[in-house]
């Protein structure tokens, strides 16, 4: 069983006149916040305000770089190299970088997002790409990644250090891999649900995917998707579940 678990949620994801999440409430209750670096979500106001939201909230503060598609919101996938995947990891990572400097706040980690995320999860050479990208703007960033999959035993590789995350609001199938969001059970909307999935998780060190195998499950970090309505109420139910269980929540740093 975990003695301490972080809690991440993806912030910043608003854009020029479009808003969207509840940003300020969200950050009462994380540890760690991924955000959106201008390419799925986000833009430049955007990335500057909400590090300083961050950094006065006293969360830690990752880079959430995603493939460049707004109207998607990052969440189809893309075919481009692995020489490609690097490059835009290190620009939008360097981008939210330098938002950090000037808050005075150290950049903790980078969590890719949407369809990079599970594309890297399960190609070797897009999380290499990842991962020698991460190592190469700052070798001391954390690379966060979806527990047992490629993108952490490629931040492993490297010689980072990595955070093995779990998701409170999506379910999983056989193999250890999310659901695709465009099936049906792919989103978890019930907080009790939720807790008790999360419950699994933390306390027993597995999961139960949608048909009912039993996986191993290894998670230091949870993620709540901030564009998930339920977003405040399930992060709101895990923080009393998990210091009910003794369990402290707190960011890596």
């Amino acid at each position: 069983m975990a003695h301490y678990i972080d809690l991440n949620c993806d912030l910043g994801e608003s854009f020029g006149p479009y808003v969207l999440g509840n940003d300020e409430e969200v950050l009462k209750e994380i540890t760690s916040a991924n955000i959106a670096c201008g390419y799925h979500a986000g833009d430049y106001r955007v990335m500057a305000q909400t590090v300083k939201q961050v950094a006065v909230a006293g969360v830690a503060a990752g880079a959430h770089p995603g493939f460049q598609d707004l109207q998607g919101f990052g969440r189809r996938e893309i075919q481009i190299s692995p020489e490609e995947v690097y490059q835009l990891t290190v620009y939008q990572v360097s981008a939210l970088q330098g938002f950090c400097r000037i808050e005075g706040t150290a950049m903790q980690h980078v969590k890719p997002h949407g369809a990079l995320y599970n594309m890297a999860g399960r190609d070797p050479g897009l999380a290499e790409a990842i991962a020698s990208a991460v190592y190469d703007v700052d070798k001391r960033l954390i690379l966060f990644g979806l527990s047992g999959s490629e993108l952490v035993k490629a931040g492993e590789r490297q010689g980072l250090r990595v955070a093995k995350e779990g998701f409170a609001d999506r379910t999983y199938q056989p193999d250890g891999s999310l659901t695709p969001r465009g099936r049906d059970n792919a989103v978890i909307h019930d907080a009790d649900t939720a807790v008790r999935h999360v419950k699994q998780m933390i306390l027993d060190g597995t999961c139960t995917a949608v048909d009912g195998t039993i996986i191993p499950l290894e998670v230091n970090t949870l993620c709540v998707h901030g564009d998930n309505p339920q977003t405040l109420a399930f992060t709101r139910s895990l923080r009393h579940m998990l210091l009910e269980e003794g369990i402290q929540i707190r960011s890596f740093t």
